[in-house]
Protein backbone atom coordinates (compact mmCIF):
# COMPACT_ATOMS: atom_id res chain seq x y z
CA UNK A 1 0.00 0.00 0.00
CA UNK A 2 1.19 3.95 -0.84
CA UNK A 3 1.74 5.82 2.17
CA UNK A 4 1.25 9.96 1.25
CA UNK A 5 2.10 12.27 4.45
CA UNK A 6 0.91 15.72 4.53
CA UNK A 7 2.72 17.86 6.44
CA UNK A 8 0.63 20.64 7.80
CA UNK A 9 -2.56 20.31 9.25
CA UNK A 10 -4.56 23.84 7.95
CA UNK A 11 -6.99 24.16 5.27
CA UNK A 12 -4.87 23.24 2.59
CA UNK A 13 -3.83 20.41 4.23
CA UNK A 14 -6.98 18.96 5.51
CA UNK A 15 -8.69 19.47 2.49
CA UNK A 16 -5.69 17.63 0.25
CA UNK A 17 -6.45 14.46 2.86
CA UNK A 18 -10.61 14.58 2.45
CA UNK A 19 -10.12 14.85 -1.12
CA UNK A 20 -7.57 11.80 -0.93
CA UNK A 21 -9.68 9.57 1.13
CA UNK A 22 -12.71 10.47 -1.35
CA UNK A 23 -10.51 9.42 -4.27
CA UNK A 24 -9.60 6.05 -3.03
CA UNK A 25 -12.57 5.58 -1.51
CA UNK A 26 -14.49 6.18 -5.47
CA UNK A 27 -12.10 4.65 -7.64
CA UNK A 28 -11.88 1.49 -5.24
CA UNK A 29 -7.71 2.10 -4.38
CA UNK A 30 -5.84 1.59 -0.82
CA UNK A 31 -3.80 4.88 0.36
CA UNK A 32 -2.34 5.03 3.97
CA UNK A 33 -2.55 8.79 4.38
CA UNK A 34 -0.73 10.49 7.42
CA UNK A 35 -1.25 13.98 8.45
CA UNK A 36 1.38 15.64 10.78
CA UNK A 37 0.28 18.72 12.46
CA UNK A 38 2.17 20.72 15.13
CA UNK A 39 -0.94 22.12 17.17
CA UNK A 40 -3.35 19.93 19.05
CA UNK A 41 -6.33 21.02 16.60
CA UNK A 42 -6.24 21.08 12.85
CA UNK A 43 -7.41 24.21 10.96
CA UNK A 44 -4.17 26.69 11.05
CA UNK A 45 -5.38 29.84 11.09
CA UNK A 46 -8.60 28.71 11.37
CA UNK A 47 -9.22 28.30 14.89
CA UNK A 48 -12.12 29.03 17.03
CA UNK A 49 -12.59 30.28 20.98
CA UNK A 50 -15.03 29.91 22.41
CA UNK A 51 -15.23 31.94 26.03
CA UNK A 52 -18.32 33.21 27.85
CA UNK A 53 -20.84 34.21 25.56
CA UNK A 54 -18.19 34.88 22.72
CA UNK A 55 -17.03 33.01 19.48
CA UNK A 56 -13.33 34.38 18.57
CA UNK A 57 -11.32 33.88 15.57
CA UNK A 58 -8.07 33.66 16.33
CA UNK A 59 -6.85 33.72 12.55
CA UNK A 60 -9.53 34.32 9.56
CA UNK A 61 -13.00 35.27 10.55
CA UNK A 62 -15.04 34.16 7.35
CA UNK A 63 -14.82 32.37 4.21
CA UNK A 64 -15.68 34.30 0.67
CA UNK A 65 -18.56 32.60 -0.21
CA UNK A 66 -18.55 33.54 -4.26
CA UNK A 67 -14.94 30.97 -4.74
CA UNK A 68 -15.80 28.15 -6.72
CA UNK A 69 -14.32 25.79 -4.27
CA UNK A 70 -15.93 26.50 -0.94
CA UNK A 71 -19.82 26.19 -1.43
CA UNK A 72 -19.66 22.91 -2.95
CA UNK A 73 -17.16 21.15 -0.26
CA UNK A 74 -19.44 23.07 2.33
CA UNK A 75 -22.17 21.02 0.67
CA UNK A 76 -19.56 17.61 0.70
CA UNK A 77 -19.46 17.81 4.26
CA UNK A 78 -22.85 18.56 4.95
CA UNK A 79 -22.66 21.52 6.37
CA UNK A 80 -25.40 23.18 4.73
CA UNK A 81 -27.47 23.19 8.15
CA UNK A 82 -24.16 24.91 9.99
CA UNK A 83 -23.70 27.95 7.85
CA UNK A 84 -24.10 31.34 8.59
CA UNK A 85 -23.84 34.78 6.52
CA UNK A 86 -22.26 38.35 6.90
CA UNK A 87 -25.04 41.23 8.22
CA UNK A 88 -24.63 43.44 5.82
CA UNK A 89 -24.41 47.11 6.32
CA UNK A 90 -22.23 49.91 5.69
CA UNK A 91 -18.33 49.83 5.36
CA UNK A 92 -16.59 52.96 6.70
CA UNK A 93 -13.47 54.60 6.16
CA UNK A 94 -12.01 56.62 9.12
CA UNK A 95 -9.83 59.32 8.69
CA UNK A 96 -9.53 62.97 9.98
CA UNK A 97 -11.60 61.35 13.02
CA UNK A 98 -14.71 60.88 10.91
CA UNK A 99 -16.38 57.69 9.78
CA UNK A 100 -16.85 57.61 5.98
CA UNK A 101 -19.07 55.40 4.25
CA UNK A 102 -17.72 53.32 1.41
CA UNK A 103 -20.12 53.93 -1.58
CA UNK A 104 -22.35 50.95 -2.09
CA UNK A 105 -21.56 50.42 -5.36
CA UNK A 106 -17.79 49.69 -5.14
CA UNK A 107 -15.25 46.79 -4.94
CA UNK A 108 -12.30 47.23 -2.75
CA UNK A 109 -13.19 50.95 -2.91
CA UNK A 110 -13.41 50.97 -6.51
CA UNK A 111 -16.10 52.95 -8.00
CA UNK A 112 -18.61 50.55 -10.01
CA UNK A 113 -20.15 53.68 -11.74
CA UNK A 114 -19.93 57.19 -11.97
CA UNK A 115 -22.34 57.64 -9.69
CA UNK A 116 -20.56 55.75 -7.28
CA UNK A 117 -17.59 57.95 -7.68
CA UNK A 118 -19.52 60.97 -7.39
CA UNK A 119 -21.11 59.69 -3.98
CA UNK A 120 -18.59 59.65 -2.21
CA UNK A 121 -17.35 61.76 0.78
CA UNK A 122 -13.92 60.86 0.59
CA UNK A 123 -12.83 62.73 -2.63
CA UNK A 124 -12.44 66.02 -3.28
CA UNK A 125 -14.43 67.51 -6.84
CA UNK A 126 -10.66 67.78 -8.35
CA UNK A 127 -10.19 63.72 -7.79
CA UNK A 128 -13.50 63.08 -9.10
CA UNK A 129 -12.56 64.71 -12.23
CA UNK A 130 -9.07 62.92 -12.57
CA UNK A 131 -11.15 59.56 -11.84
CA UNK A 132 -12.82 60.34 -14.51
CA UNK A 133 -9.77 60.08 -16.45
CA UNK A 134 -10.38 56.38 -16.53
CA UNK A 135 -13.51 56.99 -18.57
CA UNK A 136 -11.69 57.97 -22.11
CA UNK A 137 -7.83 56.67 -21.59
CA UNK A 138 -6.74 53.12 -23.34
CA UNK A 139 -4.33 50.65 -22.12
CA UNK A 140 -1.37 50.84 -23.92
CA UNK A 141 1.67 49.63 -21.28
CA UNK A 142 0.18 47.88 -18.66
CA UNK A 143 -0.18 43.93 -18.08
CA UNK A 144 -1.60 41.38 -15.42
CA UNK A 145 2.02 41.57 -14.34
CA UNK A 146 2.28 45.54 -14.02
CA UNK A 147 1.38 46.59 -10.70
CA UNK A 148 -1.78 47.60 -8.83
CA UNK A 149 -1.20 50.56 -7.83
CA UNK A 150 0.50 52.03 -10.34
CA UNK A 151 -2.51 51.01 -12.99
CA UNK A 152 -4.97 52.55 -10.78
CA UNK A 153 -3.42 55.33 -9.88
CA UNK A 154 -2.83 56.14 -13.91
CA UNK A 155 -6.14 55.77 -14.67
CA UNK A 156 -8.43 56.70 -11.42
CA UNK A 157 -6.05 59.11 -10.17
CA UNK A 158 -3.75 59.34 -7.27
CA UNK A 159 -6.27 61.15 -4.52
CA UNK A 160 -8.99 58.12 -4.97
CA UNK A 161 -6.44 55.67 -5.03
CA UNK A 162 -4.66 56.84 -1.33
CA UNK A 163 -8.33 58.50 0.41
CA UNK A 164 -10.70 55.20 -0.42
CA UNK A 165 -8.86 51.89 -2.73
CA UNK A 166 -5.72 51.68 -1.24
CA UNK A 167 -7.00 51.51 2.81
CA UNK A 168 -9.15 48.29 1.56
CA UNK A 169 -7.07 46.76 -1.17
CA UNK A 170 -3.96 46.64 0.55
CA UNK A 171 -6.04 45.48 4.04
CA UNK A 172 -7.19 42.64 1.97
CA UNK A 173 -3.98 41.62 0.42
CA UNK A 174 -0.77 42.53 2.95
CA UNK A 175 1.34 44.98 1.05
CA UNK A 176 2.11 47.84 -0.59
CA UNK A 177 -0.43 48.42 -4.11
CA UNK A 178 2.76 49.65 -5.51
CA UNK A 179 4.67 45.79 -4.98
CA UNK A 180 1.52 44.27 -5.72
CA UNK A 181 1.10 42.68 -9.69
CA UNK A 182 -2.47 42.50 -11.01
CA UNK A 183 -2.22 39.39 -11.74
CA UNK A 184 -2.20 38.34 -7.55
CA UNK A 185 -4.71 40.58 -6.85
CA UNK A 186 -7.52 41.64 -8.93
CA UNK A 187 -6.16 40.18 -12.06
CA UNK A 188 -9.94 40.87 -14.05
CA UNK A 189 -9.24 44.81 -13.82
CA UNK A 190 -6.96 44.33 -16.84
CA UNK A 191 -9.68 42.55 -19.02
CA UNK A 192 -12.32 45.09 -18.05
CA UNK A 193 -9.92 48.15 -19.01
CA UNK A 194 -9.27 46.18 -22.41
CA UNK A 195 -12.24 44.98 -23.03
CA UNK A 196 -14.90 48.05 -22.02
CA UNK A 197 -12.19 50.68 -22.44
CA UNK A 198 -12.63 51.71 -18.91
CA UNK A 199 -12.09 49.92 -14.61
CA UNK A 200 -15.58 51.66 -14.21
CA UNK A 201 -17.47 50.48 -17.40
CA UNK A 202 -16.50 47.37 -16.62
CA UNK A 203 -17.67 47.08 -13.26
CA UNK A 204 -21.03 48.76 -14.50
CA UNK A 205 -20.85 46.00 -17.29
CA UNK A 206 -20.32 43.08 -15.31
CA UNK A 207 -22.44 44.56 -12.32
CA UNK A 208 -25.05 41.61 -11.88
CA UNK A 209 -21.86 39.30 -11.08
CA UNK A 210 -21.27 41.28 -8.04
CA UNK A 211 -24.43 41.70 -7.02
CA UNK A 212 -25.63 38.12 -6.71
CA UNK A 213 -23.11 38.30 -3.69
CA UNK A 214 -23.04 41.60 -2.27
CA UNK A 215 -25.58 40.66 0.41
CA UNK A 216 -23.87 37.67 1.60
CA UNK A 217 -20.15 37.59 0.45
CA UNK A 218 -19.10 35.71 3.72
CA UNK A 219 -19.82 32.64 5.48
CA UNK A 220 -18.93 31.21 8.55
CA UNK A 221 -20.68 28.22 10.82
CA UNK A 222 -22.66 28.60 13.98
CA UNK A 223 -20.30 27.26 15.86
CA UNK A 224 -17.16 29.09 14.70
CA UNK A 225 -15.39 29.01 11.31
CA UNK A 226 -13.60 26.01 12.74
CA UNK A 227 -16.40 23.74 12.30
CA UNK A 228 -14.98 22.94 8.78
CA UNK A 229 -11.69 21.08 10.42
CA UNK A 230 -13.76 19.39 12.99
CA UNK A 231 -16.10 17.91 10.27
CA UNK A 232 -12.99 16.97 7.99
CA UNK A 233 -11.33 15.08 10.76
CA UNK A 234 -14.65 13.18 11.82
CA UNK A 235 -15.32 11.98 7.97
CA UNK A 236 -11.71 10.40 7.64
CA UNK A 237 -11.49 7.51 10.15
CA UNK A 238 -8.76 5.66 8.30
CA UNK A 239 -6.35 8.04 7.86
CA UNK A 240 -3.87 8.52 10.70
CA UNK A 241 -3.67 12.25 12.44
CA UNK A 242 -0.53 12.94 14.14
CA UNK A 243 -1.62 16.27 16.55
CA UNK A 244 0.98 17.57 18.44
CA UNK A 245 3.53 16.43 16.06
CA UNK A 246 6.29 18.45 14.31
CA UNK A 247 8.66 17.18 11.35
CA UNK A 248 12.55 17.97 12.20
CA UNK A 249 14.15 16.54 9.08
CA UNK A 250 12.73 14.75 5.62
CA UNK A 251 15.43 12.32 3.87
CA UNK A 252 15.31 11.16 0.09
CA UNK A 253 15.80 7.32 0.84
CA UNK A 254 15.92 5.80 -2.71
CA UNK A 255 12.69 7.45 -3.99
CA UNK A 256 10.94 7.69 -0.84
CA UNK A 257 10.84 9.79 1.86
CA UNK A 258 11.69 8.96 5.53
CA UNK A 259 10.34 12.38 7.59
CA UNK A 260 11.85 12.05 11.32
CA UNK A 261 9.16 13.17 13.39
CA UNK A 262 9.16 14.51 17.22
CA UNK A 263 7.21 11.51 17.32
CA UNK A 264 9.38 9.09 15.82
CA UNK A 265 10.25 7.87 11.81
CA UNK A 266 7.72 7.40 9.02
CA UNK A 267 8.48 6.51 5.47
CA UNK A 268 6.33 8.14 2.50
CA UNK A 269 6.06 7.57 -1.20
CA UNK A 270 4.03 11.17 -1.72
CA UNK A 271 4.60 14.13 0.53
CA UNK A 272 2.30 17.29 0.38
CA UNK A 273 4.27 20.40 2.16
CA UNK A 274 1.22 22.59 3.48
CA UNK A 275 3.13 24.65 5.56
CA UNK A 276 4.61 28.44 5.30
CA UNK A 277 7.30 29.08 3.60
CA UNK A 278 9.86 29.68 5.90
CA UNK A 279 9.27 26.43 7.64
CA UNK A 280 9.62 24.71 4.35
CA UNK A 281 12.94 26.47 3.91
CA UNK A 282 13.86 24.32 7.19
CA UNK A 283 13.05 21.21 6.09
CA UNK A 284 14.91 21.51 2.31
CA UNK A 285 18.05 22.44 3.34
CA UNK A 286 19.48 22.71 -0.33
CA UNK A 287 21.34 25.86 -1.27
CA UNK A 288 19.50 26.73 -4.52
CA UNK A 289 16.13 26.23 -2.65
CA UNK A 290 17.51 28.35 -0.13
CA UNK A 291 17.71 31.23 -3.15
CA UNK A 292 14.08 30.50 -3.99
CA UNK A 293 12.78 30.53 -0.79
CA UNK A 294 13.78 33.84 0.43
CA UNK A 295 12.65 35.47 -2.54
CA UNK A 296 8.66 34.96 -1.07
CA UNK A 297 8.24 37.61 1.52
CA UNK A 298 5.43 38.05 4.17
CA UNK A 299 3.57 40.04 6.40
CA UNK A 300 2.71 40.31 10.05
CA UNK A 301 -0.49 41.25 12.06
CA UNK A 302 -1.43 41.70 15.28
CA UNK A 303 -5.40 41.12 16.22
CA UNK A 304 -7.36 41.88 19.39
CA UNK A 305 -10.90 40.54 20.05
CA UNK A 306 -12.59 43.64 22.83
CA UNK A 307 -16.18 42.11 24.04
CA UNK A 308 -18.04 44.24 26.68
CA UNK A 309 -21.30 43.70 28.65
CA UNK A 310 -22.79 46.46 26.86
CA UNK A 311 -25.10 45.85 23.86
CA UNK A 312 -23.73 45.89 20.54
CA UNK A 313 -26.88 48.86 19.82
CA UNK A 314 -23.98 51.00 21.36
CA UNK A 315 -22.22 51.86 18.32
CA UNK A 316 -22.45 54.91 17.00
CA UNK A 317 -23.32 53.86 13.24
CA UNK A 318 -25.10 51.51 11.28
CA UNK A 319 -22.50 49.23 9.66
CA UNK A 320 -19.86 46.26 10.65
CA UNK A 321 -16.60 48.39 10.59
CA UNK A 322 -13.75 50.81 9.39
CA UNK A 323 -11.03 50.54 8.07
CA UNK A 324 -7.93 53.61 8.85
CA UNK A 325 -6.89 56.05 6.49
CA UNK A 326 -4.45 58.48 6.77
CA UNK A 327 -5.03 61.71 9.56
CA UNK A 328 -6.59 59.74 12.33
CA UNK A 329 -5.78 59.90 15.75
CA UNK A 330 -6.16 56.23 16.48
CA UNK A 331 -3.16 53.60 16.15
CA UNK A 332 -5.40 50.29 14.69
CA UNK A 333 -5.34 49.86 11.01
CA UNK A 334 -8.95 48.77 11.25
CA UNK A 335 -11.63 47.33 13.25
CA UNK A 336 -14.42 45.12 12.42
CA UNK A 337 -17.65 45.14 14.18
CA UNK A 338 -17.95 41.27 14.91
CA UNK A 339 -21.01 41.52 17.10
CA UNK A 340 -23.00 43.33 14.40
CA UNK A 341 -21.17 41.58 11.32
CA UNK A 342 -21.70 37.94 12.90
CA UNK A 343 -24.49 37.73 15.51
CA UNK A 344 -23.61 34.04 15.87
CA UNK A 345 -20.47 35.39 18.13
CA UNK A 346 -22.35 36.92 20.77
CA UNK A 347 -24.83 35.25 22.03
CA UNK A 348 -26.23 38.04 24.32
CA UNK A 349 -26.28 40.26 21.98
CA UNK A 350 -23.08 42.29 23.73
CA UNK A 351 -20.70 44.18 21.93
CA UNK A 352 -17.78 42.04 20.33
CA UNK A 353 -14.95 44.21 18.61
CA UNK A 354 -12.29 43.00 16.48
CA UNK A 355 -8.85 45.24 16.08
CA UNK A 356 -5.73 44.83 13.67
CA UNK A 357 -2.35 46.19 13.90
CA UNK A 358 -0.21 45.42 10.75
CA UNK A 359 3.34 45.76 10.02
CA UNK A 360 2.62 48.63 7.83
CA UNK A 361 2.15 50.86 10.98
CA UNK A 362 4.45 53.11 12.10
CA UNK A 363 4.16 52.24 15.59
CA UNK A 364 4.08 48.40 14.87
CA UNK A 365 7.72 47.18 16.11
CA UNK A 366 7.05 49.05 19.50
CA UNK A 367 3.37 47.15 19.59
CA UNK A 368 5.07 44.23 18.65
CA UNK A 369 7.11 44.25 21.87
CA UNK A 370 4.17 44.97 24.13
CA UNK A 371 2.75 42.84 26.72
CA UNK A 372 -1.49 41.93 26.44
CA UNK A 373 -2.08 44.62 29.20
CA UNK A 374 -0.49 47.06 27.12
CA UNK A 375 -2.02 46.89 23.56
CA UNK A 376 -5.35 46.39 25.72
CA UNK A 377 -5.00 49.70 26.54
CA UNK A 378 -4.05 50.75 22.96
CA UNK A 379 -7.27 48.76 21.97
CA UNK A 380 -9.68 50.62 24.70
CA UNK A 381 -8.38 53.87 23.29
CA UNK A 382 -8.59 53.57 19.66
CA UNK A 383 -12.52 52.18 20.11
CA UNK A 384 -13.05 55.26 22.90
CA UNK A 385 -11.80 57.43 20.59
CA UNK A 386 -13.67 56.04 16.91
CA UNK A 387 -16.71 54.59 18.90
CA UNK A 388 -17.23 56.99 21.59
CA UNK A 389 -17.40 53.80 24.17
CA UNK A 390 -15.58 54.03 27.67
CA UNK A 391 -16.88 50.79 28.77
CA UNK A 392 -14.39 48.56 30.69
CA UNK A 393 -14.50 45.74 28.57
CA UNK A 394 -15.21 41.50 29.39
CA UNK A 395 -12.71 40.18 27.67
CA UNK A 396 -9.20 40.62 25.64
CA UNK A 397 -8.02 37.95 23.72
CA UNK A 398 -4.48 39.40 21.91
CA UNK A 399 -3.36 37.14 18.95
CA UNK A 400 0.41 37.95 17.10
CA UNK A 401 0.82 36.31 13.26
CA UNK A 402 3.97 37.11 13.38
CA UNK A 403 5.69 36.96 9.58
CA UNK A 404 2.66 34.29 8.65
CA UNK A 405 0.46 36.45 5.97
CA UNK A 406 2.05 36.17 2.71
CA UNK A 407 2.75 38.79 0.23
CA UNK A 408 2.74 38.62 -3.25
CA UNK A 409 4.31 41.20 -4.65
CA UNK A 410 6.21 41.73 -8.17
CA UNK A 411 8.49 38.83 -7.87
CA UNK A 412 6.34 36.03 -6.19
CA UNK A 413 4.82 34.41 -9.98
CA UNK A 414 8.35 34.08 -11.23
CA UNK A 415 9.68 32.83 -8.10
CA UNK A 416 7.52 30.12 -7.81
CA UNK A 417 8.09 29.06 -11.02
CA UNK A 418 11.57 28.78 -10.61
CA UNK A 419 10.68 26.83 -7.15
CA UNK A 420 8.61 24.20 -8.83
CA UNK A 421 11.21 23.51 -11.37
CA UNK A 422 13.99 23.10 -9.08
CA UNK A 423 11.85 20.99 -6.38
CA UNK A 424 11.41 18.76 -9.42
CA UNK A 425 14.75 18.43 -9.56
CA UNK A 426 15.62 17.95 -6.12
CA UNK A 427 12.61 16.56 -3.81
CA UNK A 428 10.54 14.45 -6.90
CA UNK A 429 7.42 13.01 -5.42
CA UNK A 430 7.32 16.12 -2.81
CA UNK A 431 4.35 18.97 -3.21
CA UNK A 432 4.40 22.53 -2.26
CA UNK A 433 0.79 23.48 -1.23
CA UNK A 434 -0.61 26.65 0.51
CA UNK A 435 -1.28 30.01 0.63
CA UNK A 436 3.08 30.71 0.85
CA UNK A 437 2.73 29.85 -3.13
CA UNK A 438 -1.01 29.44 -4.41
CA UNK A 439 -3.37 32.05 -3.27
CA UNK A 440 -4.20 33.70 0.46
CA UNK A 441 -8.02 33.38 0.77
CA UNK A 442 -9.05 30.11 2.56
CA UNK A 443 -10.96 29.42 -1.18
CA UNK A 444 -7.81 29.89 -2.46
CA UNK A 445 -6.30 27.16 -0.46
CA UNK A 446 -9.18 24.86 -0.74
CA UNK A 447 -8.80 24.79 -4.39
CA UNK A 448 -5.03 23.76 -3.97
CA UNK A 449 -5.80 21.32 -1.37
CA UNK A 450 -7.80 19.58 -3.76
CA UNK A 451 -5.58 20.21 -7.31
CA UNK A 452 -2.75 18.71 -4.83
CA UNK A 453 -4.44 15.99 -3.59
CA UNK A 454 -5.50 15.06 -7.56
CA UNK A 455 -1.39 15.22 -9.38
CA UNK A 456 -0.44 12.83 -5.92
CA UNK A 457 -3.32 10.64 -6.62
CA UNK A 458 -2.68 10.63 -10.68
CA UNK A 459 0.92 9.84 -10.05
CA UNK A 460 0.30 7.32 -7.30
CA UNK A 461 -2.71 5.37 -9.60
CA UNK A 462 -2.28 6.89 -13.32
CA UNK A 463 -6.27 8.03 -12.97
CA UNK A 464 -7.24 11.42 -14.10
CA UNK A 465 -9.78 12.72 -12.13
Amino acid sequence: MKTVAIVGGGITGITALYELHRLATKNKEAIHIILIEKNEYLGGKIHSEHEGSFIMETGADSIVARHEAVLPLVKALGLEDELVYNETGISYIYTHNQLHPIPKDAVFGIPMSVESLQASTLISEAGKKAALKDLTTPNTTFTKESAIGDFLTYFLGEELVQKQIAPVLSGVYSGDLHELSIASTLPYLIDYKNKYGSIIKGFEANKAQFAKTADKKFISFKHGLDTIARRIESLVPEAVIKKSTTVQHIANCEGKYTLHTSDGELLADELILALPNAQIAKLLPVPALQTSFKKFTTASVITMYVGFDIPDASLPADGTGYIVSHHADVVCNAATWTSRKWKHTSQNGNLLVRLFYKNTNERYDELQQMTEDELAQIGLQDIQQSLHIDAQPQIVRVTKWTNQMPRYDLAHREALQQLEQQMAVYYPHVHLAGCSYYGVGIGACIANGQQTAKHVFKQLFEIEQ
